[in-house]
């Protein structure tokens, strides 16, 4: 028999192992209900209480359906008829829209960038107005003469922009020489040199006519007042199409405006397309050695070259119109000449005259002399027939009777100036 006070030996046996395992099940299912009972205990004992000590009672427990708040019904204003929603409308517009509305209401939507060029745009007009109408009451314009005015520069403003203007085969545009180059020219003509234009009848209202003219002024500004006087003075406003040296044409930006304005290169073809098609031509036969004569041989003309724009004249059947310019030979008088540096930049000279190089800049402003312009009789060279042009004598002989008009034309208009400058 066993004794009941010896302690069990650890293994034990079968049944004692069973008891073991089905107390420790017990005792772990006893721990998992207390606790159960502590965490039902603290979920019954308020957290908060009132002023008074009473217990607030738990908060009701939304269901998944009331999770959110009840919405209120806030009524949407509706816009009225020609008025533009609100940015806020606007975004959710967008917002709740399809993909395409909101790319439509993107690009519908005034960019700042282009409301301040469309901004610019007009202060810039109102200020070329503006501009305008002041430097033309300053001229001594009236007031029609100034709305007139600034309305042809708007009108040419205009058609640059949208292309509407035609050029022609040599490059001549009309519509820029009209109403930008010569208005650019015509404060000289009419307040600087205060041109006084004589003989205007000699030049032919239409068809082909050769302008024959003497060069001085170490500038070549003769041919651009010629030009003005030709165009103002007519009663058809003739365009002059003048006959230029090559180096007039390489020069950056002069070449480009000589072009637009009606001249081209001095070669025969180039004349006697012009005058067959009814073209008033200009030519300066001294070329550079009568723009760049001393001034003590001012006003004597120099050799007019080989006769080629009498050739031209003959087998056109055109009449050559003389020209004599008296004024322009004192605007730049030439004292010297810097042979040496104009042969470095390949110029034909370097005038010194009494303002330039010693003052500079303001040497190259014109001195204000007195300038006047005489258009002799034409002569007819449809008398001698096309085939003159062949005969060497012929075009000699009316060579030297050109220059001869020019020249003694000359010496009379200096008689009856009275002064230089006046």
């Amino acid at each position: 028999m066993a004794d009941p006070k010896a302690v069990p030996l650890r293994g034990g046996s079968a049944a004692s192992k069973g008891r073991s395992r089905g107390s420790g099940a017990d005792m772990l299912a006893a721990g998992a209900a207390r606790a159960s009972g502590e965490r039902a205990k603290r979920r019954r004992t308020p957290l908060l209480t009132d002023a008074s000590g009473d217990e607030i009672g738990p908060r009701p427990v939304l269901s998944a359906v009331d999770v959110r708040a009840p919405s209120v019904h806030r009524p949407r204003p509706v816009p009225k008829s020609g008025r533009v929603l609100t940015a806020k409308a606007a975004r959710s517009s967008v917002t709740t829209s399809s993909p395409s509305a909101r790319v439509t209401a993107k690009t519908a939507k005034p960019s700042p960038t282009t409301a301040r060029v469309g901004a610019g745009v007009d202060e810039l007009v109102t200020f070329a107005i503006a501009t305008l109408r002041r430097a033309a009451a300053a001229s001594g314009l009236s007031g029609d003469d100034i709305e007139r005015q600034v309305a042809a520069t708007l009108a040419f403003v205009r058609r640059r922009l949208s292309g509407n203007y035609t050029v022609d085969d040599f490059g001549f545009d009309e519509d820029f020489t009209e109403n930008a180059y010569l208005p650019l020219l015509r404060p000289l003509y009419k307040s600087w040199f205060r041109v006084e234009v004589r003989g205007i009848e000699n030049i032919p209202s239409a068809g082909g006519a050769l302008i024959v003219a003497n060069h001085s002024g170490t500038v070549a500004l003769d041919s651009l007042m010629t030009q003005v006087a030709v165009h103002d003075e007519h009663p058809d406003h003739r365009f002059l199409r003048m006959l230029g040296a090559d180096l007039v044409f390489k020069t950056p930006i002069v070449g480009a405006v000589a072009r637009k304005s009606g001249c081209t290169l001095a070669a025969n073809p180039d004349a006697e397309r012009l005058l067959a098609s009814g073209e008033l031509v200009g030519v300066w036969p001294e070329g550079f050695k009568g723009v760049g004569k001393p001034f003590s041989e001012r006003y004597k003309l120099q050799r007019f070259g080989r006769g080629g724009f009498v050739a031209a004249a003959l087998r056109t059947s055109v009449p050559i119109v003389p020209c004599s310019i008296v004024g322009a030979e004192e605007i730049y008088p030439i004292l010297g000449n810097l042979k040496t540096v104009a042969r470095l930049i390949g110029v034909p000279y370097i005038p010194v005259t009494p303002t330039f190089p010693l003052l500079g800049p303001l040497g190259l402003v014109p001195l204000p002399s007195k300038w006047i312009i005489e258009f002799g009789a034409p002569v007819e060279t449809a008398v001698l027939g096309r085939q003159a042009a062949d005969d060497p004598m012929v075009v000699f002989d009316l060579t030297d009777r050109v220059r001869e008009t020019i020249q003694q034309t000359l010496y009379s208009l200096l008689l009856q100036r009275r002064s230089v400058f006046f």
